[in-house]
């Protein structure tokens, strides 16, 4: 049975990232496009400011490096057609591989946790459990990172500072995890019915979330003048990007696993 479900969760989860990569490809590469624009843009602006003082300096020798300067352009402009490793359209296409390996990884890790809490928390209903757990997945991998870190476009951000954006992140990751384990165990202990349970579940979930996200560092790295339409825009359709996926392997899974449950033994 595990094997089957192994099995089921990896091909339904590449099925939903390729379903969510055609949603970022629809919706999330056009705001990509507009902030590395905005990227060259500054730093074209940047390069001519800077390039108008040795200009000015050298007005006087420019019959005798004009030669030399022709040169030097020529090797920048070669520099600039090779500086780029990966264009643009590599980039597009590689997002399908990206979204689909990650649905295949994310899909594994939920059969496993599905097999083990089948029959033993959530609902009966493997439908309902599967739409539990991945509501419940998306919430605390997803969403509680997301409100204290949101995801910035191309043109945000200092690459001095990646990694440790890359740990506070995780750090997140790992409180939303320990949160839901929290509301978890919670709802479990809390004598009752389900209008006992549910709002103590939730407000074990919460609190963990809300005292991390006082603790830990704010990060903003926004840089003076960065349109404020564009980075939101970026950091919904982000956001929404995951929506699609979980959703749609949600319901999937489920969907397959009721469908499964149901089917006559064979003879």
């Amino acid at each position: 049975m595990v094997r089957t479900l192994l099995v089921r969760g990896l091909l339904l989860g590449l099925l939903a990232g390729l379903v969510a990569g055609v949603f970022a490809f629809a919706v999330g590469e056009p705001r990509i496009d507009d902030a590395i624009a905005l990227e060259e843009k500054a730093a074209a602006a940047h390069e001519h400011g800077a390039a108008a003082e040795p200009e000015s300096a050298t007005h006087g020798h420019e019959s005798g490096t004009s030669e030399q300067g022709s040169g030097t352009q020529g090797k920048e402009s070669g520099t600039h057609e090779h500086g780029e490793e990966v264009s643009r359209g590599t980039q597009k296409a590689g997002l399908f591989l990206a979204t689909g390996l990650y649905g295949l990884a994310v899909g594994g890790v939920f059969a496993l946790a599905f097999a083990a809490l089948r029959g033993r928390v959530g609902p009966r209903s493997d439908a309902a459990l599967a739409l539990a757990a991945a509501g419940t997945a998306f919430a605390a991998v997803i969403v509680v990172p997301f409100l204290k870190y949101p995801a910035n476009p191309p043109a945000v951000g200092d690459p001095e500072t990646i990694n440790t954006r890359t740990l506070l992140y995780l750090a997140m990751i790992g409180v939303g995890l320990l949160s839901t384990a929290i509301a978890v165990t919670t709802a479990r202990g809390v004598p009752g019915g389900p209008w006992a349970r549910r709002p103590a579940a939730v407000l074990a979930f919460v609190v963990p979330v809300a005292v991390a996200s006082l603790l830990l560092p704010a990060v903003d790295e926004v840089p003076d003048g960065f349109p404020a339409t564009l980075l939101w825009q970026f950091r919904i359709t982000s956001l929404g990007t995951q929506l699609v996926f979980w959703a749609s392997f949600g319901t999937l899974f489920g969907w397959f696993c009721d469908r499964a449950a149901r089917a006559p033994a064979p003879a």
